[in-house]
């Protein structure tokens, strides 16, 4: 499947790419002006504190917005020490050819940990596509993009997302990745922000412009 780029990445400009973050993370960075959805790269610990790493926590419920009574409970079949065993750790940093997402030569499939943790969080109830991606990418921001309706049409990416989202990245020598990161950079975001999160705003910042998908992915 071929990923559509967003109408600000589709021209060689950056400008309106750098202009839709700032807007969405405020200027300065998380001033009062900044999206509320700002807030889930930093609400407290992404899995960088002790023992935090590989579970979830009441933060990351927070961050990504599910109810406290559909949270996995510690050993349950959504606790990532049961699923998300090899995958990338968020301290790895953002460079091509680093851990699973660049490494495996073929598509992502049943059986790679996190694909299989994201199905098991379906399992849960009150949680879909949109919480589910937001848990993982607190754990792995740097591994797992975040899926939703409005993303999903700006991307073409409605049937399958993890893959072409995956392709894209590191095609052409990884050409893409690499001007994400330089967006960031002029956008003057800090590098907790992934190249993955990056990538998601412009593409959210694109489709809420166009009043794409459904109203509950319109206010993240």
């Amino acid at each position: 499947m071929t990923l559509r780029l967003p109408t600000t990445l589709a021209t060689d400009s950056d400008a309106a790419a750098i202009a839709a973050l700032t807007k969405y993370y405020g200027r300065p960075y998380l001033g009062d002006d900044a999206y509320v959805g700002a807030q889930f790269d930093s609400w407290s610990s992404t899995g960088d504190r002790a023992g935090e790493a590989d579970r979830f926590t009441a933060d990351d419920l927070v961050a990504a917005g599910v109810p406290v009574r559909a949270g996995p409970p510690d050993g349950g079949a959504g606790d990532p020490r049961h699923r998300d065993g090899g995958a990338e750790r968020p301290s790895d940093g953002d460079r091509p050819g680093s851990g699973p997402w660049f490494d495996e030569p073929a598509p992502l499939a049943p059986g790679w940990p996190a694909w299989d943790l994201e199905t098991a969080l379906w399992a849960l109830p009150g949680i879909g596509q949109t919480k589910a991606t937001k848990l993982i990418a607190r754990k792995r921001p740097r591994l797992y993009p975040i899926g939703d309706s409005v993303v999903s049409q700006v991307l073409g990416t409605e049937r399958a997302h993890l893959n072409p989202v995956r392709e894209a990245l590191r095609a052409d020598d990884a050409a893409l990745h690499r001007r994400l990161l330089s967006i960031r950079k002029e956008a003057g975001l800090p590098d907790e922000i992934s190249a993955l999160r990056v990538f998601d705003v412009i593409a959210w910042m694109d489709g809420k412009n166009r009043r794409l998908g459904e109203p509950s992915d319109q206010e993240r």
